[in-house]
């Protein structure tokens, strides 16, 4: 944490939410319900609402519903977050079903290139300038009886029922280093209009990665992907987007591969030549890491023109035991200074998992709570305005000092500072994020909290 504790006007949580407004404003406007006053809501103020809710971490919509007619929150929630109304649940709900979650795109590169122009992204170049890119489905609503037109669906031959679900193609920048992750805009896995057939991962990943790539066209990106992606068709989009890639690779699922890998006799020095090599190393804490590699080899039989570059990596403590195992294929050429680098790589895919998946399931987030389901999109918008939260919050602790020092004294998110936030948004009228944060702080140090409460 920097010596001094200062915000940082674009990468504050004022700075990024009013980008994310920026973006909300120009979404074309949905047809208009409600009654009275409602009607004059704008699809802004319903948007800025949802993310309010996810920022703020409230477990439920009705929570927030009973919350929100309390003085001191409905006044924060137009100094905090910029509404200028503040819609009932069912409006929002009715509102934001009707939103093309494409919509919401745009605010997710706004606060990306606020990171990028603040020099924020440089910290995350991983190996020769670029960085780890990281994407998994997952499931976010699973239901029996609760569905939209745009569910998938599952049909159990078993008893003739069946299972409605949405699930999302999650996406974020990671480093090996930090256990902070940078999410980019997930693509929905769900059926389109009018279709019958279910969306799946494979397509889903097709579609985020052309419009990454549209989006960032310079960006140096290694794609960090398990053994489905290890296949033809997907490696040569990715070659054609001018993406590397760190891919899963196993016996089972390309086996001509590794007969031919597993042909080399690795024991005869002249047997082997420049682009093939075996070797190991002991670290200070005494865990021994090893190597194999071979460059430009056939991907498969079917893809003998397809040259890949394969790396198996064994990982034993200092009492001989293994702890870790895996083969990847890349298209970076590996040596033997590089071979660990490509390995934590490869190994930092978790990150998807579990600095993102499961804080959002886990970390007060309530990813699979179902805050509404509609009978459109809405399912999907609040999934994404929930991502979009965990990005301004994952922002907010790499770039901002306040908020590294709120964190810092209360040590915990999920049991203390998001609690504590909530506490003092329902308590006092606060007219700043800057003072929000440094209240919670001097409260935590026995200092009497300053706030604005004119």
């Amino acid at each position: 944490m920097a010596a001094r504790l200062i915000e940082k006007v674009n990468l504050s949580a004022k700075g990024l939410l009013r980008k994310a407004q920026n973006i909300f404003k120009k979404v074309k406007e949905p047809p208009r319900g409600g009654q009275g006053l409602e009607k004059k809501i704008s699809i802004s103020d319903c948007l800025m609402s949802a993310l309010a809710i996810f920022k703020l971490k409230f477990p439920s919509l009705l929570q927030f519903e009973e919350s929100k007619i309390e003085v001191p929150i409905k006044q924060n929630l137009k100094n905090l977050f910029g509404l200028e109304k503040v819609p009932c649940d069912t409006y929002m709900r009715e509102r934001l079903d009707e939103i093309d979650p494409k919509d919401l795109r745009p605010a997710f590169t706004s606060v990306f290139s606020a990171l990028q122009r603040g020099k924020e992204l440089e910290r995350f170049a991983f190996l020769d300038g670029k960085y780890l890119l990281l994407n998994d489905g997952t499931g976010f609503f699973s239901s029996k009886k609760v569905h939209c037109d745009n569910c998938c669906e599952k049909h159990h031959k078993k008893d003739g029922s069946i299972t409605f679900h949405h699930q999302m193609l999650g996406s974020v920048i990671a480093h090996p280093d930090y256990k902070e992750v940078i999410p980019l805009c997930p693509e929905p896995i769900m059926k389109e209009d009018g279709s019958t057939k279910n969306d799946c991962e494979r397509n889903a990943a097709e579609r985020w990665l052309k419009d990454f790539r549209r989006e960032h066209p310079h960006l140096p990106v290694i794609q960090v992907e398990d053994g489905l992606s290890s296949n033809g068709p997907h490696l040569r989009l990715l070659i054609e987007l001018n993406m590397s890639f760190i891919s899963v690779v196993k016996p089972d699922g390309n086996k001509s591969l590794f007969d031919w890998i597993n042909g080399f006799s690795w024991d005869d020095p002249d047997e082997l030549e420049k682009s093939q090599d075996m070797f190991s190393f002991i670290d200070k804490e005494e865990k021994t890491h090893k190597f194999r590699f071979v460059n430009q080899v056939p991907l498969n039989d079917t893809h003998k023109d397809l040259l890949v570059n394969f790396i198996e990596y064994w990982e034993t403590d200092k009492d001989g035991k293994a702890s870790y195992h895996n083969t990847w294929i890349t298209d970076i050429l590996v040596t033997r200074e590089n071979a660990f680098t490509i390995a934590r790589g490869g190994r930092a895919r978790w990150h998807i998992e579990n600095e993102t998946f499961n804080t959002l399931k886990n970390q007060g987030y309530h990813f699979e709570h179902n805050y509404g389901h509609g009978k459109k999109n809405l399912s999907t918008v609040f999934a994404m305005l929930m991502m979009l939260a965990f990005l301004v919050d994952q922002s907010e602790q790499l770039c901002c000092g306040l908020f590294q020092g709120a964190l810092k004294q209360l040590k915990s998110k999920k049991s203390r500072l998001w609690r504590r936030i909530r506490e003092f948004f329902a308590t006092y009228l606060i007219s700043s994020w800057e003072i929000l944060y440094r209240a919670i702080m001097a409260a935590n140090s026995r200092k009497v909290p300053i706030l604005d409460t004119s």
